[in-house]
């Protein structure tokens, strides 16, 4: 579908891509992964047109669409949140109308002999081609089903765009480009504005969508979860791995380990090789072997590597200050702004020692109940804070807090104590700012480079509750892994924002959900919540399935409408492929978890062996595994509850043989 072929792009004679190529096939689900800074962006904007390799070329197949999601895009406000999703139809609602208008020509002329009337069958064979793809009568449920997925509520669907923060223009523009249904879809960090929900909304879609996918994200669930195949770009290289991100992250260090052999080996080999011929440089009798190691040298293609490896860097937060029994009770609180209310009637208590996450869509209010636990707001009811509690508060605005004339290297040794400070360097390569980056003053870092910085000072302060609102937005998945690692040591409270299933799980053990102005208590980890939340929602499905009261939808009088009988046709049928496509999946789901069991076994057997006691790559292998088994029970207990309130709609139907027939 797409090839690319020795491509190269530089930015002020710097390399950032060399000498790559690859394909890209239809049905290709691909995550593009590297260091920040590394080329991704670059690269899905060079595939997408928007920019012009230095050299090299990038073919795409005749007629090929392309949807690309940027992270930072122009957004229109002049309209609602409905019409302006429309647009993404308008292509084809102006191709059905120009439809119309040939077909009514046609009628009314009777020469069929005649040159113009041979034209206008062309113009209508055309346009039936370019229509043929897309159910007219459908546009306006592939609407609504799209916004609701991504979180709008049927009443944001009227209201104009400008009222909207950035981030939701953000999910607006990412509906367009799924509606429009690309034969190739290109998203840089799509899941930085959305909640959980949508999230897994998005991963739904995706994972059934024909469109191939280039997806960039720190996201490890989601991606994990979405792709198929995994391009790491590395020094301008690329290496390409045929299997999820789990699996390549176990590839790519056997991979790295045999490039730090080669490496040194060569380093040795070319040290070697420079001491001999200046120790014979000026013997005569040695003049011809010296000439040769020279030619050999510059002959030699030096081998590079990513010696900045952070995988073993293990972070640990100072020692808590002791802290009360309770660092936060929270009872009877309530806060609105004006006439709309936030929430109400929220009573909670955080232990000393609990790791909790509050979680929820967007806009309901898990940032201002930070805020007032930090008294930044003023609220109704009572927070008690505990005795002797020391807050560690990481905030999206942390960064503008930071001295603007310090460095980086600067900002992180004014804070540090003890041992750390000779991991200083250390530490702030993990967090991406290796090498000269350290020597940047902080008034000429970018905001996310700020933020990042702020985290890394939070972490080295003693505190006993650390408040993190969203903090992996910007940081990498090595990064996130650090962190993950140093709060699962830390020993005091903690209180997450995220929507981060991957790095909130098997860290919180507690999950506040905020919602339709209440705030509900879920004992266990993010994906207990999530288990019960789906059967919740299934619940709640069911009860509005039973509701004779009309669902209010939009219409267009553009677009034709079908005979009710039509539409009970097309619904039958559309149910009977959602069925047997249920049914398979889980199928396919069962037997990829008795494959998973099976492994389980037969590690389980070797890491009983004495000899296989120490190894650690059996055990990591192991639990793996475990994490794997895990979202594979989750993913098969989702797909099992949805056929079981899908089937006893529809078994008849499958078993009717008139239906059959139709």
């Amino acid at each position: 579908m797409i090839s690319v072929e020795h491509l190269t792009m530089e930015f002020s004679s710097r390399p950032v891509l060399e000498d790559i190529s690859f394909l890209i096939n239809r049905k290709d689900k691909i995550a593009l992964v590297g260091k920040n800074g590394a080329g991704k962006t670059t690269l899905l904007r060079l595939v997408a047109g928007e920019q012009l390799p230095t050299s090299g070329v990038i073919s795409r197949e005749k007629d090929i669409t392309i949807g690309y999601l940027p992270q930072v895009m122009t957004l229109t406000d002049d309209t609602t949140v409905i019409e302006e999703t429309r647009k993404a139809f308008s292509e084809i609602t102006a191709l059905s109308q120009a439809l119309e208008d040939v077909n009514r020509r046609l009628a009314e002329r009777n020469d069929y002999y005649s040159p113009e009337y041979h034209r206008l069958l062309e113009q209508q064979e055309q346009y039936q081609l370019s229509t043929a793809n897309f159910q007219l009568n459908k546009i306006e449920g592939d609407i609504e089903r799209t916004l609701l997925g991504l979180g709008f509520l049927r009443t944001d669907f009227t209201r104009p765009c400008s009222e909207f923060s950035g981030g939701w223009r953000m999910r607006i523009e990412l509906a367009k480009i799924l509606l429009r249904k690309p034969d190739l879809l290109l998203l840089d960090e799509p899941t930085n504005h959305l909640d959980i929900e949508s999230i897994q909304w998005l991963e739904q879609f995706l994972q059934t969508s024909p469109s191939a996918l280039l997806l960039v994200s720190h996201d490890r669930a989601f991606i994990d979860n979405v792709t198929n195949r995994t391009i790491e770009i590395s020094l301008g290289r690329i290496y390409d791995y045929n299997v999820n991100y789990s699996r390549f992250v176990q590839l790519r260090q056997e991979r790295h380990e045999q490039q730090v052999r080669a490496y040194l080996n060569q380093q040795k080999m070319i040290q070697e090789t420079e001491d001999f011929i200046e120790r014979f440089r000026y013997k005569a009798t040695k003049a011809v072997q010296v000439q040769s190691r020279i030619k050999q040298l510059e002959k030699l293609e030096r081998l590079e590597v990513d010696l900045e490896d952070t995988s073993r860097l293990h972070l640990k937060f100072p020692p808590a200050p002791r802290s009360g029994d309770f660092p936060v009770i929270a009872e009877d609180v309530m806060k609105a702004f004006g006439e709309h209310t936030v929430f109400h009637d929220v009573n909670f208590t955080i232990r000393r020692g609990e790791k909790v996450a509050f979680v929820g869509r967007n806009g309901e209010g898990k940032t201002t109940m930070v805020r007032c636990i930090m008294q930044q707001l003023d609220y109704y009811g009572t927070l008690r804070i505990g005795h002797n509690v020391k807050i560690g508060y990481f905030a999206q605005n942390q960064a503008a807090l930071l001295d603007e004339e310090l460095t980086v290297f600067e900002t992180i040794d004014r804070v540090a104590v003890g041992d750390i400070r000779l991991k200083i360097r250390d530490i702030l390569g993990a967090f991406m700012f290796g090498g000269e980056a350290s020597d940047k003053k902080v008034k000429v870092l970018s905001g996310g480079e700020r933020s990042r910085l702020a985290m890394i000072r939070l972490l080295l302060e003693p505190v006993n509750l650390l408040i993190l609102d969203e903090p992996t937005n910007h940081l990498d998945m090595q990064s996130k892994d650090i962190l993950k690692e140093a709060l699962q040591a830390f020993d005091g409270t903690l209180i997450v924002v995220s929507h981060d299933r991957y790095f909130l799980d098997g860290l919180v053990q507690k999950v506040y959900e905020f919602g339709g102005g209440r705030v509900t208590e879920h004992l266990g980890g993010i994906y207990d919540f999530l288990r019960r939340k789906n059967i919740a929602s299934l619940r709640e499905l069911e009860r509005k399935q039973t509701d004779n009261s009309p669902i209010p939808r939009f219409s267009d009088s553009s677009i034709p409408q079908p005979t009710s009988a039509k539409q009970d046709f097309e619904e039958q049928k559309r149910r009977q492929r959602e069925l047997r496509k249920l049914t398979k999946q889980v199928a396919d789901t069962e037997a990829g978890i008795a494959l998973l069991e099976q492994q389980q076994q037969e590690l389980e057997q070797q890491l009983a062996l004495p000899e296989n006691q120490t190894r650690n790559d059996l055990f990591q292998q192991y639990e793996h595994n475990k994490h794997l088994l895990e979202q594979k029970l989750y993913e098969w207990e989702l797909l099992s509850e949805q056929l079981e309130n899908f089937k006893p709609d529809n078994e008849q139907q499958l078993d009717n043989p008139e239906t059959d027939r139709l």
